[in-house]
């Protein structure tokens, strides 16, 4: 079994019963995630399974802190002794770091977990930030104002919303960027 097949199982198992909407997300940022393949080559399999885990920590059960990217990875490492990539992805997807800030745990989160490279971060960022809750896709903008909306003016997920943006808008755009340039080189290699 892959990790991505394994990850879809144990997400199944974690959330589609207490949390059905947070599962239908969860799939569809997962089927996201497979389009991204020819930009990730090797990669591919572990950006899939941090899709289909990224928000496994909202499971009532593995609730700790109450900051699901914290608690999901605490859980792969400690409970599974998950691949410390995707551990690190999932701690830190959709620069969850911002939020760790708002909530007084930047320092726990980087201590125990440091960021994934680069372009497996944006590929995350940019499969999470383009669903909406109902696993649909949706521009970066709208899925920011969907989560506004959502938790209301005071709420630290919105504080988070508005200080990620900047940076979440980049990812997406650098992961476009990437897909853009394979296309063209695709393209120039049949000409």
């Amino acid at each position: 079994m892959n990790q991505a097949d394994w990850a879809a199982e144990l997400a199944r198992e974690l959330l589609e019963g207490p949390l059905p909407r947070r599962w239908a997300h969860v799939q569809g940022v997962a089927t996201r995630a497979r389009t991204l393949a020819p930009i990730l080559g090797e990669d591919a399999d572990l950006l899939e399974a941090a899709a289909w885990l990224h928000d496994i920590g909202y499971s009532p059960e593995l609730v700790k802190t109450g900051f699901h990217p914290l608690d999901g990875a605490r859980y792969l490492r400690n409970v599974h002794h998950a691949d410390p990539v995707l551990c690190s992805l999932v701690a830190h997807h959709s620069f969850a770091a911002i939020e760790a800030q708002e909530r007084g745990l930047a320092d726990e989160l980087c201590r125990e977990f440091s960021p994934a490279s680069l372009v497996l971060s944006d590929a995350l960022a940019y499969c999470d930030i383009t669903t909406d809750p109902t696993g649909n896709l949706v521009s970066v903008r709208d899925r920011l104002s969907e989560i506004r909306e959502r938790y209301g003016p005071h709420s630290i997920v919105t504080r988070f919303a508005r200080k990620a943006e900047p940076c979440l808008l980049s990812s997406v755009a650098r992961t476009d960027n990437r897909l853009r340039s394979l296309r063209e080189d695709r393209r120039l290699s049949l000409v």
